[in-house]
């Protein structure tokens, strides 16, 4: 075990498989030359060559669609949208033909494609370069959507994507590319896509998270800890699939539930987790689901009020002492 960056883990996830496997590519803007916009791919472009890391256009519908063409015929494209903003600029690749080729074909044709991209909420990057569009991809039924939190995490999902004969929708968080370093193996490992992982038990509440938004809730339940409340954390690692068993069977200890995201919160992962525990599992509860999200508001471009529309640390810690009374 070595202990490395958020940013190296991806990093050494797509050299790795590029090493494995001759189909892998990868394209985007500024990928090559400077190495992304954020250097994930540092160094990919001088060891693969400028024909397997490609610098492309200002053009997210031209290289997302050209992606979805190379995939299917048999190549494994990962192309990288630099912040997540911009995936309205290529859903008609992604929802119209990525995600429904492989079901219109009957199963002959598949589509092994990766979309990376970086959500940035906390960077005073205004409206237009803070999206957090995870939900959005959720709901369009043959995308896989990914949202790891850790750099243990961050290696093994991203070398299963890749893997994966399905359109994956990897998101990234800007800030956890260096602030968040954490022990990898140096031997290979995979981490099965829809599957999550509890990163700290508990007994008295259940809170579900998943990406930035995990290490706002692990320092939540220390503070939570210090009053006597044990807070189970639990990390998504995929949105979709939703891993909802670990879920029910955090739930069937604690009895609370509290979904911690950055997103907005109408209509957002949580609203989905939600609605299925009132389905599956109503009779666990012994208090009201509580979402801790985002205002259903822009990002400003004003840091002060970034903060304000944010879900907090503090916020989150005053949602379970509220619940638990």
């Amino acid at each position: 075990m070595r202990e490395i960056t958020y940013a190296q883990a991806i990093n050494e996830a797509l050299r790795e498989e590029m090493l494995r496997d001759e189909t892998v590519f990868c394209l985007g803007e500024d990928i090559g030359f400077i190495g992304g916009n954020f250097g994930v791919t540092k160094g990919l472009q001088k060891e693969f060559g400028e024909r397997r890391v490609i610098d492309t256009p200002i053009s997210e519908e031209g290289f997302v669609g050209a992606c979805v063409g190379a995939a299917m015929t048999g190549m494994r494209p990962v192309p990288e949208v630099m912040f997540s903003s911009f995936l309205g600029c290529c859903l008609e690749p992604i929802w119209n033909q990525a995600a429904k080729i492989r079901y219109m074909s009957g199963g002959q044709v598949s589509i092994p494609i990766v979309v990376r991209t970086v959500n940035a909420l906390g960077r005073s990057g205004a409206a237009q370069h803070s999206e957090r569009p995870e939900a959005m991809l959720m709901h369009i039924p043959g995308i896989k959507v990914v949202a790891p939190a850790t750099p243990y995490d961050a290696k093994g999902l991203m070398k299963s994507a890749i893997r994966d004969n399905n359109p994956v929708i990897y998101f990234e968080q800007c800030f956890l590319y260096s602030k968040v370093k954490g022990e990898v193996p140096e031997e290979e490992y995979l981490i099965p896509l829809g599957k999550a992982d509890i990163k700290r038990p508990g007994s008295d509440v259940t809170i579900v998270t998943y990406s930035m938004q995990l290490h706002r809730t692990l320092a939540a339940a220390a503070k939570l800890a210090e009053q006597g409340i044990e807070a189970e954390v639990i990390d998504l690692r995929t949105l979709s699939p939703l891993d909802m068993d670990t879920v029910y069977e955090s739930l069937n200890k604690t009895g609370r539930l509290v979904i911690s995201e950055e997103d907005c919160k109408t209509a957002g992962v949580g609203a989905e987790i939600a609605a299925r525990v009132a389905e599956d599992c109503f009779d666990l509860l012994d208090a009201p689901i509580t979402r801790v999200a985002s205002m259903d508001c822009h990002s400003p471009f004003s840091p002060a009020l970034e903060q304000y529309l944010m879900p907090t640390e503090e916020k989150l810690v005053a949602a379970v002492l509220g619940i638990m009374k």
